[in-house]
């Protein structure tokens, strides 16, 4: 078991997909593995899904795969020298057109951005480098004034701000990806550009409960509907990166705790991504400001925190794992890390899951308890105990090898598979056991069980138990 609550994901990319370097990355620190879809060949994530899947075996504990979507690119088309330069104040044209553009014109394959492109909308592109405002619409082009000047360059992304756009978040790209990602049995689909429940919903279909669904939170229309979609998801991923392009840079703190918050409320496990450590793709040690970022992550009450090229291409992907948990730990150890959830004032609903979940907190706190052991079929109990930050890690026990693998993406939560217990007696033996070797209890040592009576029936969990280790 991991001496920390909050979980770390790794982009697995050329600097880490060789079986030997997985086994490293989770030696030293990762709880889940990203898999981006925007890179790679289906063979290549074959290999590593295999590869990750061999490593959870081999030490024994539960490791999320979470394939991560490309979602609609959109890009401007090429240039005639391949480039152009956009001054400052200079009006451009653009139209809807795959031919090359020309200085003062730039071409958008994208009928689908004119449909709803109006004066007042501003364009970025490049990852927001350059920008310019739509100032006028004419029957076959739009006019824009440039505001950020530079050189852009063929094939750049382009980002709409300030318009809903007709597009759904899944491409036929990201359902051929989908379906070969859930049939190598991955644990998560992270679906990219969601703006609407509608988004979650295609995807749905298409996941049928396979694999849980991570939204990324990277477009304004999905901080405006967060609770509506977050109700539908299963978990959530901060992706400040086009978040940072789609607002201004000032708003990206305040939006990552409000996302952090709304997940917490909905007990969905919630992942902050991007620019973490992000000197380290080169320096071997982060800078001051980026450990802080980590640490104030945790502080929110984030259930993971993600390292993307660092790890991918990066020089020292090992690392940049052990010095995120090195940051988390030093968090979690400081007297004060309490405080900062439980501010939080949680509503809970009026179920018994809430009821034994809240009382698991308190008898935690009040005993000092080894740890916490739940029971659970569809996870949905152990999540529920996880939303209250108990002081202590939290033992999920799941016959489901993929619920196991399912749980390991949420703080505090140590997933174990093993078969129900046929009677009361046995589940009393068992869990000494299992908190034995997992946790670490010795003789004096108590512990809390949370199970549904008869085993073995989802949605039962009705009993909570606090036993003394012999």
């Amino acid at each position: 078991m991991r001496n920390r609550l909050a979980k770390i994901v790794a982009t697995v990319g050329p600097a880490s997909a060789a079986p030997d370097n997985l086994k490293l990355l989770y030696e030293v620190g990762v709880d889940a593995f990203r898999l981006n879809f925007s890179h790679g060949s289906h063979e290549d994530h074959a290999k590593a899904i295999t590869a990750i899947r061999k490593v959870e075996k081999e030490a024994g504990n539960a490791i999320s795969i979470i394939a991560d979507m490309q979602g609609p690119k959109l890009r401007v088309s090429t240039f005639d020298n391949d480039k152009i330069e956009l001054g400052f104040g200079q009006t451009v044209i653009l139209k809807n057109s795959a031919k090359p553009g020309k200085d003062g014109v730039i071409h958008l394959p994208h009928p689908e951005l004119f449909k709803v492109l109006k004066p007042g909308h501003v364009l970025k592109f490049d990852d927001g480098k350059l920008m310019v405002t739509i100032t006028e619409q004419g029957t076959d082009h739009l006019k824009a004034r440039v505001d950020i000047p530079g050189i852009l360059r063929n094939k750049k992304g382009v980002n709409v701000i300030g318009a809903v756009l007709p597009l759904s978040a899944m491409t036929k790209k990201d359902k051929i990806d989908m379906k070969f990602a859930l049939e190598q049995g991955v644990d998560f689909i992270a679906l990219s550009f969601v703006q609407t429940t509608q988004d979650v919903r295609e995807a749905q279909k298409v996941i049928q409960g396979k694999a849980g669904l991570i939204v990324k939170i990277e477009k304004p229309s999905a901080v405006e509907n967060l609770t509506a979609i977050l109700e539908l998801a299963d978990a959530v991923m901060v992706a400040r990166g086009d978040l940072g392009v789609e607002l201004t840079l000032e708003h990206v703190p305040t939006v990552q705790r409000k996302i952090i918050a709304a997940a917490r409320a909905l007990g969905k496990p919630v992942i902050v991504a991007t620019h973490m450590l992000e000197s380290m793709i080169d320096a071997a040690t982060p800078t001051r400001a980026e450990a802080s970022d980590v640490a104030t992550a945790v502080y929110q009450g984030t259930d993971a925190v993600m390292l993307s090229a660092e790890t991918a291409i990066g020089r020292h992907p090992a690392t940049a794992v052990a010095i995120m948990d090195r940051i988390i730990m030093a968090a979690e150890q400081d007297p004060t890390y309490p405080d900062y959830y439980m501010r939080s004032n949680l509503r809970p609903q009026a179920t018994v899951n809430d009821a034994i979940s809240q009382s698991v907190r308190g008898i935690a706190e009040v005993l000092g308890v080894k740890a916490v052991l739940g029971y659970t079929m569809t996870g949905s109990t152990v999540k529920r105990i996880a939303r209250e930050r108990p002081p202590c890690p939290i033992i999920g026990l799941t016959p489901n090898a993929p619920m196991a693998s399912r749980m390991a993406l949420t703080w505090g939560v140590h997933a174990v598979v093993m078969q129900d217990p046929k009677n009361f007696a046995e589940m009393l033996e068992v869990t000494q056991g299992v908190a034995k070797k997992h946790a670490g209890a010795v003789t004096g040592d108590k512990i809390i069980i949370a199970a549904g009576i008869p085993f073995g029936r989802p949605g039962t969990t009705d009993t909570l138990k606090i036993a003394t280790i012999d």
